[in-house]
């Protein structure tokens, strides 16, 4: 059975001496790992792994030992680097609670995860712009950008203009400043470079993300140029209807 957290429902947690009665959860009930230590109203799901069930657009589907699917969204250039559906894989995960629904984030490195959850520090900075910053810079660059007060290169990320660059700097540099980032480019990053490729065309974001997103699912690319070349023919292609 498929499913996913959403709403109000209560995340199922590991048997541990710290649980208390805030982590009980019924007999036989699945779960994925949860790792870290929970501090007051911390979301507990820390990873999650299992078999890759659905990798389409920018959510996709991990299949857990215990039966559970969970929708996890991940940047394109996780995207890039996931397993063929059917294959196991392990993400680490952030938990983003809203009153609607619980969306979980999904990052192949720690280190990434923990840059996501700086970039939500920033006022006006939400997990949307957080993702759209991960897929088209990548998270070495997105640091690296923050720490040398890069305002240019920020602001080649669509929906993050001039000012909203400023202010992500100017809240969050002293939290970056200790942060330890590859100097040089690691796989993954033709996926990133191929979604700046085509929002330096025009396209975009939401648009640019979800033609690489569909272009990966088609096959993995050695370079950029392949990838846009696929996305391209995702955007000028006519879809049914009209759409």
């Amino acid at each position: 059975m498929t499913g996913r957290i959403h709403g109000r429902q209560t995340p199922r947690t590991e048997d541990r001496p710290d649980a208390g009665r805030r982590g009980r959860r019924g007999r036989g009930c699945p779960h994925p790992s949860a790792g870290r230590p929970r501090g007051p109203g911390r979301p507990v799901i820390s990873t999650v792994t299992g078999v890759l069930s659905d990798r389409a657009g920018e959510t996709i589907v991990i299949q857990t030992d215990g039966g559970v699917g969970y929708a996890v969204t991940v940047p394109v250039g996780v995207l890039e680097r996931l397993p063929a559906p059917g294959q196991r894989c392990s993400l680490f995960i952030e938990m983003v609670i809203r009153e609607d629904a619980w969306t979980l984030f999904g990052f192949d490195r720690a280190a990434d995860r923990g840059i996501f959850q700086r970039l939500l520090g920033a006022s006006g900075f939400g997990p949307k712009l957080a993702m759209a910053l991960l897929s088209s810079l990548g998270p070495d660059r997105t640091v690296r950008a923050i720490q040398a007060k890069d305002f240019v290169a920020l602001s080649t990320v669509p929906g993050i203009g001039r000012k909203k660059a400023e202010r992500l700097v100017l809240e969050l540099s002293d939290r970056f400043a200790e942060v330890i980032v590859d100097a040089g480019p690691r796989k993954g990053s033709a996926a990133e470079e191929a979604t700046r490729a085509l929002a330096a065309l025009g396209y975009a974001s939401v648009a640019a993300d979800e033609a690489i997103r569909a272009a990966l699912v088609q096959g993995p690319d050695s370079d950029a140029a392949g990838l846009i070349k696929r996305a391209l023919h995702q955007l000028t292609t006519p879809k049914p209807g009209g759409r």
